[in-house]
């Protein structure tokens, strides 16, 4: 047993010492390495020094860019509801105006933003096209701001008379995250559209859905009205 148990003891001493000598052997190769690569290690290290550098600056610089953007929109959102439409789009001499802030604050949230705006008041100014392809550029990850803009973009479509590209995007409006506080305007819209593109069978369903489930909304008298209009439609 004894003898055992010191076999078994001098293996495991053995194994050690092998892989201390692996050990070693790898820490050798390890330091060849470093020596006879400096250059290039050094070279990477300041790539990656750089990178991170640019990065750093880069975030910081955006940083300010959306500070100074968000308080250029202050006055831009305050013509804009006053209903000074021009002064909101274009600017007063003094501050800017949301289509200047989408040029030189680009990449920011408040330029983003700035779409939403302008894209609104060309479609009150009746620049339908222009209008349709800024808010089509828009994106938010605010639910209700989203909806409202596709709904926009579906009505300068519908001024266009662009009746797929409406239908599109009061179906992106009307299934964006429904609730009964706006769901039921989208989802008029679209019946509308559909109703004008004699899809009759798809504008009963869009009504249909207003009266089961947005019993409560002010559109729903409105939609039993164009549910039976449409179903009589069906009939003839």
């Amino acid at each position: 047993m004894s003898k055992t148990k010191k076999t078994d003891q001098g293996a495991e001493d053995l194994g050690l010492l092998e892989n201390a000598e692996k050990l070693t052997d790898q820490l050798i190769e390890v330091e060849t390495f470093f020596e006879k690569n400096k250059k290039l290690l050094g070279t990477i290290g300041i790539a990656i020094a750089a990178v991170i550098a640019g990065v750093a600056f880069y975030v910081n610089y955006m940083q300010g860019q959306e500070e100074e953007a968000q308080q250029e929109m202050y006055q831009a959102i305050y013509y804009f509801e006053a209903d000074s439409l021009n002064k909101a789009l274009k600017g007063d001499g003094s501050n800017s105006g949301f289509e200047a802030i989408m040029d030189d604050y680009s990449g920011t949230k408040a330029a983003n933003l700035s779409k939403f705006y302008a894209g609104a008041i060309l479609l009150k100014q009746d620049k339908f096209q222009e209008a349709a392809d800024l808010l089509s550029k828009f994106s938010a990850n605010d639910i209700l701001i989203q909806a409202r803009a596709y709904a926009l973009t579906g009505d300068a479509y519908m001024e266009l008379n662009d009746l797929d590209e409406a239908i599109s995007y009061y179906k992106k409006s009307s299934d964006h995250y429904p609730n009964k506080y706006y769901t039921p305007v989208y989802l008029m819209k679209l019946g509308l559209a559909l109703e004008l593109k004699k899809d009759f069978e798809g504008a009963l369903k869009v009504y249909s859905t207003i009266t089961e489930k947005y019993t409560d909304a002010s559109e729903f008298n409105e939609a039993q009205k164009a549910k039976g209009r449409v179903e009589q439609l069906l009939e003839q």
